[in-house]
């Protein structure tokens, strides 16, 4: 999943030339993996805890990595923070790329809808960015996920997204689910499934935004521009 995650952000990268000049040199050398050979730091590369250089993760970690910066011309600060225990990062991205799997009713649009409204309820920055875009690009939307992250209940959503929303807000504050909860769901096509879907989602980005406050995890700058223009169209 998160490869064809990274395949999209090339795509979008390509389009908004402007992104990539921050992935250039800086006083005419470039940043790598967090590490870099100015004295210089950037505001997203102040990690609290040093990530470990991608040359020196493990083969299979490397070997995931490697591409998805290749594609995109960055490395999202996510893996970068991670890295500081590669075991974990391993962990985190066999189960992000299980939760995020094309499976049961639940879109890619709306699996992404879910982390920015309850990323905006634990008021983490990196996830609402990062996932903001990933939002646009998998809705073709460039305006909901702003919306989604001011107040998801004025957000111009569907009664099948409402449905999703209320179910996973209500476990990102740990509030009893009610059965009149599941069958709201029912209604809307959801499935038991896809309530366990949602709130694997909800669960791991829980995860996530906190982990994000931990090691003082900023948003690549890439992310901000990401789906906001529509692409142009040759004849």
């Amino acid at each position: 999943m998160l490869r064809n995650v990274s395949t999209l952000l090339s795509r979008r990268i390509v389009q908004d030339r402007n992104c990539m000049d921050l992935m250039k040199c800086v006083k005419g050398r470039r940043l790598y993996a967090g590490i870099h050979t100015s004295s210089k730091r950037r505001s997203d590369d102040l990690f609290r805890f040093p990530p470990t250089p991608l040359n020196s993760l493990p083969d299979d970690l490397q070997s995931y990595l490697k591409p998805i910066e290749e594609k995109t011309g960055f490395l999202p600060n996510v893996f970068k923070a991670m890295s500081h225990h590669p075991d974990e990062l391993r962990a985190f991205i066999n189960y992000y790329d299980i939760v995020m799997s094309e499976r049961g009713s639940l879109t890619k649009a709306e699996k992404e809808m879910i982390i920015v409204a309850t990323s905006a309820e634990n008021n983490c920055q990196y996830c609402i960015i990062a996932h903001g875009a990933l939002h646009r690009i998998f809705s073709k939307n460039p305006h909901l996920a702003d919306q989604l992250a001011i107040n998801w209940r004025t957000a111009d959503i569907d009664d099948r997204q409402r449905s999703i929303l209320d179910f996973a807000i209500d476990l990102c504050h740990c509030q009893p689910l009610c059965e009149e909860k599941f069958k709201n769901l029912e209604k809307h096509g959801l499935s038991r499934e896809d309530a366990w879907d949602i709130g694997a989602v909800v669960a791991l980005f829980a995860l996530s935004n906190r982990m994000a406050y931990l090691t003082n995890m900023k948003p690549n700058k890439e992310f901000y521009l990401m789906g906001r223009v529509p692409k142009n169209k040759t004849k």
